[in-house]
């Protein structure tokens, strides 16, 4: 029989065998680093785009609250001029109440008795003058108590006093104004 020695082949072989696991070895390394470097550079990407998202956001948002701060100021600038508005219609409604008040004040006024003083703080007024008797005050608290724009007349002082042979009575009278309706109620009731 022949003698065959397969010992070499065998090495041979093993060898071939053992360069092909390198190779798949190194080559399974080599994938298995990329992938794990696509990976890294792909989340390094995702870091750097949501960084930049991030500071696109914030820049946004310092933005919109400078702008919410001036809305902020100019709605304070509004409600300040709106008050201001207010005042100036409170005013012009009340002009023509002190030219009412005025003449009301001297129709009222019955003979014999004289003011001297005539103060209005708001609605309270404060009335000192003379008069002939109290019998003249007293009717002249009549014609407030009566007034359209008068109310609650209240006797603060009476002192009755002698000049000239005669009696006269300084008096200090308070009250109030009657509030009146706005123009365009008035305006609105009348037929």
């Amino acid at each position: 029989m022949a003698r065959i020695n397969l010992l070499p082949w065998r090495d041979e072989l093993r060898k071939q065998k053992q360069r092909e696991f390198g190779i798949t070895a190194i080559s399974s390394v080599v994938i298995a680093g990329l992938v794990v470097l696509l990976a890294h550079i792909h989340v390094v990407g995702l870091i750097s785009n949501q960084n930049q998202r991030n500071t696109y956001l914030e820049s946004e948002i310092t933005i919109l609250n400078k702008r919410i701060g001036r809305i902020r100021e100019l709605e304070a600038m509004k409600d300040n001029l709106l008050a201001r508005m207010n005042v100036i219609q409170e005013l012009q409604g009340s002009r023509p109440e002190s030219v009412h008040l005025m003449d009301e004040l001297v129709r009222s006024l019955p003979d014999g008795v004289h003011l001297n003083t005539f103060q209005q703080k708001q609605k309270a007024l404060t009335m000192t003058g003379v008069a002939e008797s109290n019998a003249r005050v007293s009717d002249y608290m009549r014609q407030i108590d009566t007034s359209d724009w008068f109310t609650g007349p209240r006797l603060e002082v009476i002192k009755t006093t002698e000049s000239k042979r005669r009696r006269i009575a300084n008096f200090t009278l308070r009250g109030n104004q009657k509030p009146r309706k706005p123009i365009d109620d008035m305006a609105g009731s009348t037929p």
